[in-house]
């Protein structure tokens, strides 16, 4: 689909799509089938500067606008999904949420590391109990004689978890509900902390996901993620905004993987005496693939658009996330379709591909959340 860029939004596709084809899709099969961390791509967005594409200039990033950022996502979910986590979560998650709502010498200390990789983040909000109703969260933060906070709290299916050298971490600091949760920035190397690698995956196999046991964990009051009690659910809130951009621009890039395995694919292999690619019933497989692919994509760039011009864009970017998400995994379902027995091995990425779409209804707020806040959006009235 033809798009409009700017000379910097150009280059910075072309960028990316030509590192995402010679370093990130000849390795992502085989990282997969071996559960083995793509350690060669996260050597190259260290490398090529794309760990701080969306990072302000004056912190030593990119300073990439919005469309930038989502181009680049795309790119990365169109290669490995895997690797695309990494960079959504630093950035989209963490870094995006300090430059908002971190205090000045927090950006100062956080976000210059945060630009050239040497400091990975991750995100500390969902536990083994709450998940889609993170206000209710039991991690606890309680205020020590002197100042500072003792952390205790264990967090599930954390990206970055055991890479990272920083979590943004909530944690109750008052009563119950919303207002009760803050946000603290924890170095990952602090006494008390560990993470535990989650294995065993359906997909996202190569992806490294944590557990994050927090004992005892004492942390000054820098710490404190904007220097006030009682922000997290609103820091959490935002952040998945952002996180809701980046997951639609994943499985838009995963929906373009699919449709172009397909096409490749059924355009080689003969049936019947002819192309695959020339049966009717298979051209309506990829018929509905590209049409829904250009839905997902403009949904996505619609979100990004809102956010470079400053308007809300929250709602928009629960409606991209839901049918971003749910194309990718009927992308990926018409891709094993299409390839017949073949789609349902390993040496073929049909089956990566559904897969690793599978978990993106999931994450970042699941598709049923995201009917609830869509349909309160047109009602008014919550289903909470």
């Amino acid at each position: 689909m033809d798009l409009a860029l700017s000379s910097e939004q150009d280059a910075v596709q072309k960028a990316v799509r030509q590192w995402v084809d010679d370093i990130v899709v000849p390795r992502a099969l085989g990282n997969d089938r071996a559960e083995r961390f793509p350690q060669e791509a996260l050597d190259g967005l260290r490398e090529t500067g794309f760990l701080g594409l969306s990072i302000a200039e004056q912190y030593g990033g990119g300073g990439g606008d919005p469309m930038s950022y989502v181009l680049f996502i795309e790119e990365l979910g169109r290669g490995d999904a895997n690797v695309r986590s990494i960079v959504s979560v630093h950035l989209g998650l963490v870094a995006g949420s300090i430059e908002r709502w971190g205090t000045p010498e927090q950006k100062s200390r956080w976000l210059p590391p945060m630009a050239t990789g040497q400091v990975l983040g991750c995100f500390g909000l969902t536990e083994p109990d709450y998940g889609s109703n993170p206000a209710d969260l039991q991690a606890s933060a309680v205020p020590q004689p002197g100042g500072g906070y003792l952390l205790n709290g264990t967090k599930i299916f954390i990206t970055n978890g055991t890479i990272a050298g920083l979590t943004l971490f909530m944690a109750r600091t008052g009563g119950p509900g919303a207002r009760g949760v803050s946000a603290f920035l924890v170095p990952n190397d602090t006494p008390g902390f560990a993470a535990r690698p989650i294995h065993g995956k359906l997909g996202l196999r190569s992806c490294d996901t944590a557990e994050l046991v927090l004992r005892d964990v004492r942390v000054g009051p820098e710490a404190l993620l904007g220097g006030e009690e009682g922000n997290g659910i609103r820091v959490a809130l935002t952040a998945l905004n952002d996180g809701r951009m980046s997951l639609a621009a994943s499985c838009t890039g995963l929906s373009q993987a699919a449709l172009d395995t397909m096409v490749n694919y059924t355009k080689q292999r003969h049936q019947f005496g002819k192309p695959v690619a020339g049966h009717q019933l298979v051209q309506a497989l990829l018929a509905d693939t590209a049409v829904e692919l250009d839905c997902s994509r403009l949904l996505t760039y619609r979100v990004a658009d809102l956010k470079a011009r400053g308007e809300d864009y929250s709602l928009a970017a629960s409606k991209a996330k839901y049918y971003a998400s749910e194309a990718s995994v009927r992308a990926a379902n018409a891709c094993v379709q299409a390839h017949g027995g073949y789609g349902y091995i390993d040496s073929y990425a049909a089956g990566k591909y559904l897969r690793d779409a599978r978990v993106t209804t999931l994450y970042e707020g699941t598709s049923q959340i995201q009917q609830l806040i869509i349909g309160r959006a047109l009602t008014g009235i919550s289903a909470f």
